[in-house]
């Protein structure tokens, strides 16, 4: 087809020349444009993208609340108040979207159930919206309020949240359209009350997201894409129709965050807590307290629009981690910080070892951090840096760490160096310890080594070249039946293994085996 005038429409590769003339001329040498042309058009009834695996999860979703909280509990730890509220939600929410594919889109009126989490940083927010699409199969998207603006104001588009979900789906759009979108720092967005003329980053953004909280259809490719323009420029020259692919919100689950600080005292005039003095704010466990009984008038109050927080309908808070929370993320969490660590390691040939004390060493300086869980990955980058700069050059294979470590890494280190053996031992030794704490959980019973034994069964395990595992296990293969038999004869619920284990284990068993029967009571 020929257009007006007689010229025929420039080819891609024409039309890339003079655009990169264009921009050369403007911009200097190093401006580049690249033109991609259109893939051709699927066969009849062939679909342009190929089936993602992930969509049968989503439409075949069967979990139940109890099952995703199980899940959660794997890598997040505590919040269990937010794991129940998530769990529902999600449980609701996906069963609806298998209902609705099953009735091939005629769906009834459902109100989507976007969430509010409040709460301090650094204490599992966004791990645990990561983990819910993992377990459900659908593209995850994370971004901080602060960087969008109203349209037609410097700033990203919230419509590109939507945008970012069909790049995580691989350009699937239809699995894009089943998302979660996870927005931190939602509380910066909310409009001062004082501030006069236009709010460009709080009340603006506000209303750019209504429609994208309850449904609208968002266009596949930004109006500001210089290649979606360029396309479009394509099409024009050559006589085709412009057609816009676009996604459906409808079903994509919104989840924001924030700390919301300041709402506390909000809360609290509400319900009448008026004090008197200079020292009227609210902090710790009552801040969270007052946070719960948070409603839509307090959010206003805080400077959100009525019609946005309407379309949040479900809040729920996140409390702050203790000592013993975070002691619990670096021992117990799927997720924990210290499997990386390990793994550090481990690529240089060494076997890293954390003792009980120094877990919790860690977890009380990370504590002073006030920054959540990330203050644990702070808090062991100071005290590794160093040893994972040395150690991978050195004949260093073994290395423990001990609350010594953690308090003074730079004064321990040389001795790690000079002491290799002597490193090697306490290493083998935190790993017996290991095994006590796995005998407990595994028989239900508690042994513990004393210094002498831990000694000698250290120094046992080094000359055999045996893993501390493996030499207690056989150490102790028959231990199991005769401590519960000891047990039921006298109720004994601990017991320490001397010396005398190490050396002959099944005379010791037997020895006491035989004193349990003697003092037993005689029966009636």
């Amino acid at each position: 087809m020929s257009m007006k005038g007689g010229k025929s429409p420039l080819n891609p590769e024409d039309l890339q020349k003079e655009l990169q003339k264009l921009l050369q001329g403007k911009f200097g040498a190093d401006a580049k444009v690249e033109v991609y042309a259109q893939p051709a058009a699927a066969e009849d009834g062939a679909d342009e993208t190929p089936p993602d695996p992930s969509e049968d999860k989503i439409f075949e979703f069967q979990h139940k609340p109890k099952d995703v909280k199980e899940y959660l509990d794997r890598f997040v730890v505590k919040q269990d108040e937010a794991k129940i509220v998530l769990s529902t939600v999600i449980c609701d929410h996906y069963n609806h979207v298998r209902e609705c594919r099953k009735r091939g889109g005629q769906c009834t009126d459902y109100s989507k159930q976007n969430v509010i989490l409040m709460g301090p940083t650094g204490i599992g927010k966004t791990y645990l919206i990561r983990n819910i699409a993992r377990l459900v199969g659908v593209p995850f998207v994370k971004a901080d309020a602060t960087k969008f603006s109203e349209t037609g104001y410097v700033g990203a588009d919230v419509e590109d949240l939507v945008r970012e979900l069909i790049h995580k789906a691989d350009g699937n759009v239809d699995i894009a359209q089943y998302g979660l979108v996870y927005l931190d720092e939602i509380d910066k967005i909310a409009s001062d009350p004082h501030m006069l003329g236009r709010d460009v980053s709080g009340r603006g953004v506000q209303f750019g997201m209504l429609k994208l909280l309850e449904e609208t259809e968002v266009p596949v490719r930004s109006p500001m894409d210089i290649q979606a323009q360029i396309q479009a420029m394509m099409d024009w020259q050559q006589g085709k129709k412009r057609t816009q692919r676009t996604i459906n919100t409808r079903h994509i689950l919104f989840i924001v965050s924030g700390a919301f600080t300041g709402m506390p005292d909000i809360v609290r005039r509400r319900v009448g807590d008026q004090r008197v003095g200079f020292t009227t704010e609210v902090h710790g466990e009552e801040a969270e307290d007052y946070l719960r009984l948070a409603q839509s008038i307090d959010f206003v109050e805080y400077g959100y629009e009525p019609e946005f927080i309407g379309r949040l309908p479900v809040s729920v808070v996140c409390h702050d981690l203790s000592v013993q929370d975070l002691y619990d993320v670096l021992k117990y969490s799927e997720g924990s910080i210290i499997r990386q660590v390990e793994e550090a390691f481990r690529a240089y040939g060494i076997e890293i070892v954390f003792t009980e004390e120094a877990l919790r060493r860690v977890a009380e300086r990370a504590h002073q951090e006030k920054t959540g869980a990330r203050g644990l990955v702070s808090v062991l980058e100071r005290t590794l840096r160093h040893y994972k700069y040395e150690l991978p050059s050195s004949a260093v294979k073994k290395l423990v760490v001990t609350p010594e470590t953690v308090d003074s890494p730079l004064e321990r280190l040389p001795l790690v160096l000079k002491d290799q053996e002597s490193n090697e031992h306490l290493v083998l030794r935190e790993l017996i310890r290991r095994f006590e704490r796995d005998f407990q959980r595994e028989h239900g019973i508690a042994i513990r080594f004393d210094e002498a034994a831990l000694d000698l069964a250290a120094e046992r395990c080094r000359s055999a070249g045996k893993h501390p595992q493996a030499f207690c296990r056989e150490l102790l293969r028959d231990y199991e039946y005769g401590l519960i038999l000891i047990r039921k004869n006298t109720g004994q619920q601990e017991f320490v293994l001397t010396r005398d284990v190490i050396e002959n284990p099944t005379e010791a068993l037997n020895v006491w085996i035989r004193k349990s029967v003697e003092v037993q009571p005689p029966k009636a």
